[in-house]
């Protein structure tokens, strides 16, 4: 497959738009030790008025890339183990930014399967944010990249209808949980963890 990173125009939504829309999109990743893809399947958005967004209580040196520009990643260290990667959503100026959750693997997975030797099976490669970090070999590095270019892109995947997709209360926080900003693919078993509840 020929992967195309998406314009900067495609990330000049709200974040919660932006959350829905990056599902089916594919995050590429060019490394020395070779290359490998995913197609996103689970997504969720951290407004700067949420009190579970690193950026509620304002600017600092951690969560400044969140305030850039949209489309660009936020990657950071998280319970001493491992990264996460999120893409910068709104405007300039706005704190705010979409988790990847997890990804379906597409290209390179034995390479992925090195990284990951814990991982037995396929499903366990990258259906969790630290995991996908992981198998896609990114870290902070990648922390305040534009996403349009280089050798970490979003690329354009496959668009889904709205009930396709699942929106659920997001999870490993401790703040904010009943609001219903964590998006997935209904049925897709990369997902991290599946919750019943309403569609698109």
């Amino acid at each position: 497959m020929d992967y195309k990173p998406l314009d900067k125009e495609f990330y000049n939504t709200d974040t919660l738009t932006l959350a829905r829309m990056l599902l089916g999109n594919i995050i590429v990743n060019h490394t020395p030790q070779g290359f490998t893809a995913g197609m996103i399947v689970e997504t969720e958005a951290y407004l700067q008025n949420d009190p579970a967004c690193h950026a509620f209580r304002g600017k600092t040196k951690r969560n400044a890339v969140m305030f850039g520009p949209a489309g660009h990643a936020y990657v950071y260290f998280v319970y001493g183990n491992h990264y996460c990667f999120n893409i910068v959503g709104n405007k300039e100026g706005i704190g705010e930014a979409v988790l990847i959750r997890a990804l379906e693997p597409l290209d390179g997975l034995e390479l992925m399967f090195r990284r990951r030797r814990k991982a037995d099976k396929i499903t366990d490669l990258t259906n969790g944010p630290g995991k996908l970090a992981e198998a896609m070999a990114i870290g902070r590095e990648h922390n305040g990249l534009p996403l349009i270019e280089g050798s970490l892109f979003v690329a354009r995947g496959w668009s889904f209808p709205s009930s396709a997709i699942v929106c659920a209360p997001r999870i490993g926080i401790k703040k904010a949980t009943e609001k219903e900003w964590r998006y997935y693919l209904q049925g897709n078993p990369f997902v991290s963890k599946t919750y019943h509840t309403r569609g698109g």
